[in-house]
């Protein structure tokens, strides 16, 4: 295991910059801590999720993910590390099939809401989708690996299906978009 952080404050990002990984410096607004910062975000709001009754299957999954999205920012904040890999943007795809076919097919857009826990893996969702976008801008300027956006974008989905799951098991029920309401 790496060092351990016995002082939490070093005062050595106080001119702006911040440590990656590698040991390089660099400014705390480049792309690349955009990314994995936007990345640990989104590892924070799956938390809120796993704040909430959830069931045990998405339970389990969702700390999963969290421990491989804090797998993707070490890849990220290491310029050149692996850490995510077509297995487990295959195992994404496995759940996200297993849960939505258990769901009826969508007729409407969905609002974010449908109970506590459906609303916040919405936000997760959504987080998840800036964490893809910002490391596709970081992808514009430097090498990064095509499985860091696969997993975000699998991700963003599978966060969007379990929140359909969730509301349905709240009882809340989905929200759906009424595009006829100015109509009526």
């Amino acid at each position: 295991m790496g060092n351990r952080l016995s002082k939490i404050y070093t005062k050595t990002g106080d001119d702006g910059t911040t440590g990656l990984g590698d040991g390089n410096r660099v400014a705390k607004d480049s792309a690349r801590v955009n990314a994995y910062g936007t990345v640990d975000e989104a590892n924070s709001t799956i938390g809120l999720v796993l704040a909430c009754e959830l069931p045990v299957n998405v339970q389990a999954l969702l700390t999963a993910v969290q421990h491989q999205l804090f797998d993707l920012g070490g890849e990220l904040c290491i310029p050149g590390h692996a850490a995510i890999f077509d297995a487990d943007i295959a195992a994404l795809e496995q759940h996200l099939d297993a849960f939505n076919d258990a769901l009826p097919p969508l007729k409407d857009f969905i609002l974010p809401g449908g109970g506590d826990a459906a609303a916040r893996c919405h936000v997760a969702r959504t987080v998840v989708r800036r964490a893809e976008r910002e490391t596709v801008s970081l992808a514009r300027v430097e090498a990064i690996r095509p499985e860091a956006i696969r997993y975000l974008n699998r991700l963003s989905d599978l966060l969007f299906v379990l929140a359909r799951v969730l509301a349905r098991a709240s009882g809340h029920g989905e929200v759906l978009w009424n595009h006829d309401r100015r109509n009526a």
